[in-house]
């Protein structure tokens, strides 16, 4: 008897286990609301599912409510929107090139569309401009190679209106009075960036208003007409550092030791209106972003102290507007509130600040010179 013989097995190349599944994509942050100079009135782009659609939020009734304005096809996820003061909702799109724009408003199930033209700016990069004051305006910035154009996109008679041609690379863009007269815009020029002021009435006409040294790169966050407060950035001082001055005030800008939180950036998002001549008593909100999130600050130039609060839950990160009355409204989404308004009162002041009365001084020549101090 014989042993059976064993017939070798195959080789076979060994096999590598099946890669891990790619975790799914966390779903976008929702966008936060644009709101219109008035506190009445925000857009923003929301999303359902995968699909991107305008929705305005009416913010001065009793209980804010919003509207979704869907399209006949889903945006895309670069699509601008702007409020406009009587409810309807400008659309900034791209369309085979040139950029379109549309006033977007509810007719009962549907959404009503009135094209107001378009730009065609080439490979140019253009960008809508906060609200302006001005009911019914619109403007837009398109960069250029060597300049930056001015655009009246909505409030036009026939279309799109250009304004004014401004030497350089402008961003920005930050309203100086409460008729929609005078802009400010960052302009890079030089290497340097400096903030600037464009007289709209006349022509587009560009003075200096920001600049604090030579070799500076200062920039213009917030304004607020009724007193003259100014938000800035700045690094003067030798590093990025946020300041605040006056506008036509004759003290240099000031860079409050508070504001410098180490690893955190800082972002101031509104200031309280109707503080007329008291700039030192305007409360300012401020947003805080680091490694745990983001959540709110509330500061006074006054005070030499920055209070830290706990964002309401869901809020749309660095939105907000205060009311004349100074209380701190923050638009917020949770799964159980679609469309949500919190509300903050600051803390009181530490003690009253005396009233700065500054000489008049035309918009177009304020500059704020002086050194850079700190305070």
């Amino acid at each position: 008897m014989t042993a059976p013989t064993l017939e070798p097995e195959p080789m076979t190349a060994p096999t590598s286990p099946p890669a891990p599944a790619a975790p799914p994509a966390p779903p976008a942050p929702p966008a936060p609301p644009v709101i219109t100079a008035d506190g009445a009135y925000a857009a923003r782009l929301a999303l359902d599912g995968g699909s991107w659609f305008p929705e305005r939020w009416t913010l001065d009734s009793p209980e804010p409510y919003a509207v979704p304005l869907p399209g006949h096809q889903p945006e895309e996820p670069g699509t601008e929107v702007l409020p406009m003061a009587d409810g309807r909702v400008l659309i900034h799109r791209i369309v085979d090139g040139r950029h379109a724009f549309a006033l977007l408003y509810p007719t009962g199930p549907e959404t009503g569309e009135i094209p107001l033209g378009a730009v065609e700016c080439g490979a140019s990069r253009l960008t809508l401009l906060p609200p302006s004051p001005a009911a019914g305006h619109a403007y837009a910035l398109a960069v250029g190679a060597g300049s930056t154009a001015l655009w009246l996109v909505a409030g036009g008679a026939f279309g799109p209106e250009h304004v004014a041609e401004i030497p350089g690379h402008c961003s920005g863009g930050v309203w100086l009075d409460g008729e929609g007269r005078m802009l400010a815009l960052d302009r890079e020029s030089g290497g340097r960036v400096k903030t600037v002021a464009v007289d709209l009435e006349r022509g587009g006409e560009v003075s200096p208003l920001l600049q604090i040294a030579d070799e500076s790169d200062d920039r213009l966050l917030l304004a607020d007409p009724d007193s003259g407060l100014l938000l800035i950035r700045s690094d003067a001082p030798g590093h990025d550092r946020l300041g605040w001055g006056v506008l036509g005030g004759t003290r240099p800008v000031r860079f409050p030791e508070c504001l410098r939180l180490p690893d955190l950036a800082v972002t101031p998002f509104a200031i309280q209106p109707g503080q007329t001549l008291m700039p030192e008593s305007c409360a300012v909100a401020l947003r805080i972003d680091g490694a745990a999130g983001s959540w709110l600050g509330l500061w006074r130039p006054a005070e030499r102290r920055l209070h830290q609060l706990a964002a309401p839950e869901g809020w749309l990160a660095g939105s907000g507007w205060w009311t004349r009355e100074g209380a701190l409204r923050l638009p917020y989404v949770t799964e159980a509130v679609p469309c949500g308004v919190a509300e903050l009162e600051p803390p009181a002041p530490a003690a009253p600040p005396a009233a700065v009365a500054a000489r008049p001084v035309p918009l177009q020549q304020a500059p704020l010179n002086g050194r850079a101090g700190v305070g």
